[in-house]
């Protein structure tokens, strides 16, 4: 009976092997290594997810990660499983959700894990790629750059200020907000700062030090250059609570570190992308890409 039940079983073993290769046909070979129907289907999928439904595109993203998968172990760049774990709890927190939920969307939307982690490994093998290859090609004129920087200096973001922060910390938005008017209405300068905070509850005063207005936002660089010494923000509205930041000292400065150091990074991570892309429309040109 045993012998019975167990010739059915390897039957059925490689019956539904049979079906399974026979399921997954290649559609495509890159350098050998074969892309199935089964994954185009599940990267479409993936796709939808995010709002694409191109399957040439999605062909297009999994040759290009054969590719940057092989010339990473060219290279001899490997990628762990915990460095993709990381990277998946990476997505999840980015969408604001458990990673046991993003498994969940993913599978019920047709999507098995292993597609996001196909493409988490190449996105971060590729990653290194570019650091050891491409990064050499990438040339930053610092005379641009420091031209550029000046032309974005403005009449309200030419100042240096010394700043404190007022928070009014936790409870609901509108609550906090009404009793942060009710503080800058009240508010003499950053001397009695933390003084007059003491009359609100969960309020708190920080020193911000000194800050370019460079740094901060248009919107706020423009309402701080409006306001004189001894001047506070009006309430806006951060996680946690209510922030107003006050005007301790202020001078003219046309500093454009912070300007430049933004331009710079800009500009470097431009050139390595369009550097990337060249490196792997090379890599392409010599691929040996085979339609099944």
């Amino acid at each position: 009976m045993l012998r019975v039940l167990g010739a059915i079983l390897l039957g059925f073993t490689l019956l539904f092997s049979t079906v399974a290769a026979e399921a997954a046909t290649a559609v495509v070979t890159v350098n050998g290594q074969p892309i199935t129907d089964v994954q185009v289907a599940q990267r479409l999928a993936l796709y939808k997810l995010e709002g694409k439904t191109s399957r040439t595109a999605a062909l297009n993203e999994l040759i290009n990660e054969a590719l940057q998968i092989q010339e990473g172990k060219r290279l001899g760049i490997t990628v762990s499983e915990s460095e993709v774990d990381n990277a998946v709890l990476d997505v999840a927190r980015q969408i604001k959700v458990s990673s046991s939920n993003l498994t969940k969307i993913l599978t019920d939307n047709g999507v098995p894990m292993s597609t996001l982690r196909d493409r988490l490994r190449a996105n971060i093998a590729w990653s290194r790629v570019a650091q050891t290859v491409v990064s050499t090609r990438v040339q930053v004129s610092e005379a641009d750059i420091d031209a550029k920087a000046k032309q974005k200096l403005t009449a309200a973001n030419s100042f240096d200020y010394i700043l404190k922060e007022v928070l009014f910390l936790g409870g609901s938005a509108s609550k906090r907000t009404a009793e942060a008017n009710q503080y800058k209405k009240s508010f003499k300068g950053c001397d009695s700062a933390v003084q007059l905070s003491l009359s609100y509850t969960d309020a708190a005063v920080r020193d911000i030090g000194r800050r370019h207005a460079t740094q901060f936002p248009d919107a706020l660089a423009s309402e701080l250059s409006k306001l004189n010494v001894g001047g506070i923000t009006k309430p806006r509205v951060v996680e946690g609570g209510v922030s107003m930041l006050a005007v301790c000292a202020k001078e003219a400065s046309e500093d454009t570190t912070y300007i430049a150091n933004n331009i710079r990074q800009e500009t470097g991570t431009n050139g390595m992308k369009a550097e990337a892309d060249k490196y792997l429309a090379e890599l392409k040109a010599k691929a040996q890409i085979v339609k099944g």
